[in-house]
């Protein structure tokens, strides 16, 4: 049996709307059950206050409510307890730029070395050159790579306005109007169409579906494409059926403070005096696409950087190469070799000097104001000096030139452009060109993680007859199944013959990811006889 990965999304497909169909069937609620069950997690919740508090309200379509509230995060600084929904995730600014760069810049130490350098010319005693002649190519060099840092957080800022400034309808008064992103607040109720992202962590309220069901993909937080399924309250599906229920709206959702766990959420919604219990399969996260659903509605819980996949992003860290931290090394090993080396050429010097006082006397006077020991001293400094171009300052201007027009290439590269969906290369960074293709670690998965899901045929074996397209054999199959079989007629009728034929090893294998009607595999030895048979057939014509 041979399967092989092919461009077909005939199973995902498939696969979707069996997945609708059974929670369709089998999530109708029970509401004593579903009452009950609120009533027990409530009790639950209230044994176990001591381990999981619930410190972070939010009400319904009330603004002001949560816009009293601050919480220190600096000294005697405060900021607001529930953070706006626009995000931020470049690293400068316009005043910030400057000196945030050049301490990264510091942290290479090649840049350390070649200021010290500089720092030792300034001494007339030991300079070699004007202190200004190194000055300039390192000055060079730090703008050069201050310029592609601010090309790269450039396209930071750009791609969080185009993020924060993404369309979606906020329920303003009694109806729902088009507002962007970065205006959404929590409490907030939203109302998402089919194939819209969600923009923030919210509580379904109800949906088009029935029973409130909604399904979502989850590519852009796990890389998961297999679709999932929420569903809302059914107090929140049978009471919130407009828009002017929506806008009366009043419940309050007592939950964990914002959090990094993705996967987990607990709290209660109090509405009329009912307290329902609620978890994660009652949320929408940020960053999930709302599938196969129609309209659904939703109350913000988390918005912005207190949403689960920000939180989950963390602090943007200054990141090195594997190139970067071996030059890193090197400079600092050569740097120590070089203060060796001036030692003792500095000890010699000192040996040397002290000879030729001893041996020529008539010049004791050019040496009068100092000793053997004070002339190996800048002797030392002077060698380091001199010896200082075993690190070549324009290597690192070289690299700089080679990695930001790498990325360019990159940019231009045809072969690398997806024409599928017409999406060409992006070097989103210009300094980690030379990771690209460098594996350090493999995590594998089940086997649909690593690959498209999807399914084609390659060939069959029936009977002990290998039928598809490889060189021994001129039959290709061609048939294709949906459903229900339609291919030629012969191989139907093998099939309906007697389903004896199917112990004995039929294995078939069909296009766009139909399952195959028996999933066993042909013994090798008759596998390897019905091939031979083949091959002596092809041979004697």
């Amino acid at each position: 049996m041979a399967w092989e990965d092919g461009p077909s999304a005939g199973m995902q497909d498939l696969g979707n709307t069996a997945g609708m169909s059974l929670a369709r069937q089998y999530l109708h609620w029970d509401s004593k059950n579903e009452i009950k069950r609120g009533t027990t997690s409530l009790q639950n919740s209230k044994d176990c206050a001591w381990r999981s508090p619930f410190t972070w309200e939010v009400r319904a379509n009330d603004r002001n409510y949560h816009m009293q509230f601050k919480k220190k995060f600096a000294f005697c600084l405060t900021k607001k307890k529930y953070a706006g929904n626009a995000i931020k995730t470049a690293k400068y600014n316009i005043f910030t730029f400057l000196p945030l760069n050049l301490y990264e810049q510091f942290h290479r130490m090649a840049n350390v070395y070649f200021v010290f350098v500089i720092l030792l010319q300034t001494f007339p005693e030991i300079s070699t050159l004007p202190w200004y002649t190194l000055l300039f190519p390192l000055s060079c060099l730090l703008t050069i790579r201050g310029l592609r840092d601010l090309i790269d957080d450039i396209g930071r800022h750009q791609s969080d306005r185009n993020i924060n400034n993404r369309p979606c309808e906020i329920l303003s008064g009694k109806s729902f109007r088009w507002q962007k992103w970065r205006d959404i607040c929590v409490g907030d109720i939203v109302r998402l169409r089919k194939e819209n992202f969600v923009p923030a962590d919210m509580l379904l309220l109800c949906s088009s579906e029935p029973s409130s069901l909604c399904y979502v993909e989850t590519a852009e937080i796990d890389g998961e494409t297999n679709l999932k399924f929420r569903q809302a309250l059914l107090a929140t599906h049978q009471e919130l059926v407009s828009e002017e229920s929506m806008a009366a709206f009043d419940g309050e959702v007592i939950c964990e403070e914002p959090n990094s766990r993705m996967h987990s959420f607990t709290g209660t919604l109090e509405w009329r005096g009912e307290t329902y219990s609620l978890d994660s399969e009652r949320i929408l996260l940020r960053g999930c696409k709302l599938r196969n659903t129609d309209v659904c509605y939703g109350l913000v819980i988390y918005a912005g950087f207190d949403s689960k996949i920000m939180r989950n992003c963390g602090k943007i860290k200054r990141k090195k190469t594997k190139l970067d931290c071996m030059m890193d090394r090197l400079v600092i090993i050569i740097f120590l070799v070089l203060l060796v080396t001036s030692l003792c050429l500095a000890v010699a010097s000192g040996f040397w000097a002290r000879m030729f006082q001893e041996k020529h006397s008539y010049l004791s006077a050019l040496y009068k104001h100092t000793t053997p020991a004070q002339q190996a001293f800048f002797n030392f400094w002077g060698f380091t000096i001199l010896l200082s171009i075993i690190i070549p300052m324009s290597m690192y201007i070289t690299f700089e030139f080679i990695y930001l027009v790498n990325s360019f290439f990159i940019n231009w590269d045809l072969e690398m452009y997806y024409a599928v969906k017409d999406i060409p290369a992006k070097a989103r960074s210009t300094s980690l060109n030379d990771q690209l293709g460098q594996i350090e670690y493999i995590f594998s998965d089940k086997t649909g993680t690593l690959t498209q899901n999807v399914m084609s045929f390659k060939k069959c074996c029936i009977n002990g007859t290998i039928y598809g397209n490889f060189w021994w054999t001129q039959l290709v199959l061609t048939s294709h199944v949906i459903g229900a079989f339609q291919g030629p007629p012969h191989l139907w009728s093998h099939l309906s013959r007697a389903p004896s034929a199917w112990s004995q090893g039929t294995v078939l294998l069909f296009k766009n990811g139909c399952l195959p009607f028996r999933r066993c595999i042909m013994p090798q030895t008759q596998l390897k006889s019905a091939r031979s048979s083949l091959i002596e057939k092809r041979a004697w014509g």
